[in-house]
């Protein structure tokens, strides 16, 4: 029955999302709000919508494993999976403005909640801290759209905004779709965890090892369509920045929302202090460069993401089982294949870097 009451969650929290982005980005739009800020808040909440329900819902349950799992692991995923993926089915085009500003907002957020979790947990202060941060973030982003080129706001309301001769143009079916898609997400997170609780006691494993694995895939699936669906268009810019915008999202709205409601501050497990967190921060951090070599997501690049979130999955599945490979495994990762990766992006880096000083 887990199985069951997994997809049943699952579905409708995709249907919810759905309803509520479509619902919100019209309502926004009736309203005379920027295109681009359309995009970048409301269209970011939603494909993280999943991620909010599923966290704030578990916070409030006491299962913190599974709220702090589900960001962390969602992360990994999104960049890992969704670039990866993405990217293999066409080169992704880096916008400037996502090198010079986004991502290292990501990166920000990152290394804040880093250093927020070296105590050991984030609590009501923290959260409010995080949250606060993404108010001043979604005001920043108002501001700054007062200024955009036409041709970004054009591309923008391409993407998210539809005829206003649709059935729902008027502001009350508008309020009913987000009011809909808001039941659907509460309703498919309180299936969708119980569901993952149920797969921990049935297989032996951790919540925090599901939070990590299925439900982060799980809650994930909106980017995953959004941003393969823009590559396909021909919309590369939008699926790198719908990633990037929605890891900035979990971790400043998710994961401050969700300490404000919990009953206790959210701890964090061993294992994700010392293993997962810092997985999470290196894969921010690693971005830069590679968004920064010709301003562009190579395929062999986006393999490359691929290749490193099936060694992750590895590690957790053995790491799990206390197999006797995980000490071979380990040391192969750790002493061979990363340092490799990382001396390879960063020769790639200084071409280009000397490579853009020459023609200046």
């Amino acid at each position: 029955m887990s199985v069951f009451w997994f997809v049943l969650g699952l579905a409708t929290l995709v249907a919810g999302a759905q309803l509520l982005v479509r619902g919100a980005s019209k309502l926004a739009f009736s309203f005379g709000i920027s295109p681009l800020v359309v995009g970048l808040t409301v269209v970011a909440f939603g494909t993280s919508a999943p991620e909010m329900a599923v966290s704030v819902r578990s916070a409030w349950g006491g299962q913190v494993d599974i709220a702090l799992g589900n960001v962390v692991g969602s992360n990994i995923f999104n960049v890992l999976i969704i670039l990866g993926l993405s990217s293999l089915i066409a080169p992704l085009v880096v916008a400037p403005q996502l090198i010079r500003q986004e991502v290292p907002i990501m990166i920000g957020a990152s290394v804040l909640l880093f250093l927020l979790a070296l105590d050991g947990g984030i609590g009501r202060a923290d959260g409010a801290l995080l949250f606060g941060l993404v108010v001043a973030y979604t005001v920043f982003l108002i501001r700054q759209s007062r200024g955009v080129q036409a041709e970004t706001r054009d591309e923008y309301a391409q993407e998210f905004g539809a005829s206003r001769a649709a059935w729902d143009r008027h502001w009350a079916a508008q309020v009913l779709l987000i009011a809909a898609g808001l039941a659907l997400l509460v309703q498919g997170a309180h299936w969708l965890v119980d569901a993952a609780v149920g797969f921990a006691r049935l297989f032996g494993l951790s919540e925090m090892v599901i939070g990590l694995t299925i439900v982060a895939a799980g809650t994930s699936l909106p980017e995953v369509a959004t941003s393969v669906v823009a590559t396909l268009r021909g919309e590369r810019d939008i699926a790198v920045g719908n990633v990037i915008g929605s890891n900035t999202f979990n971790i400043l709205a998710v994961l401050g929302l969700s300490s404000m409601v919990a009953p206790q501050p959210l701890s964090f497990a061993p294992s994700l202090l010392a293993f997962d967190l810092p997985v999470m921060l290196a894969i921010a951090l690693a971005c830069l460069p590679i968004f920064f070599t010709g301003n562009l997501i190579a395929r062999w690049e986006g393999a490359l993401f691929l290749a490193y979130y099936v060694a992750y999955m590895s590690f957790l599945i053995l790491a799990s089982q206390q197999h006797d490979v995980l000490p071979a495994f380990s040391a192969v990762m750790l002493e061979f294949v990363l340092p490799l990766t990382f001396i390879t992006i960063a020769i790639i880096a200084a071409r280009e870097w000397r490579a853009r000083r020459g023609v200046a």
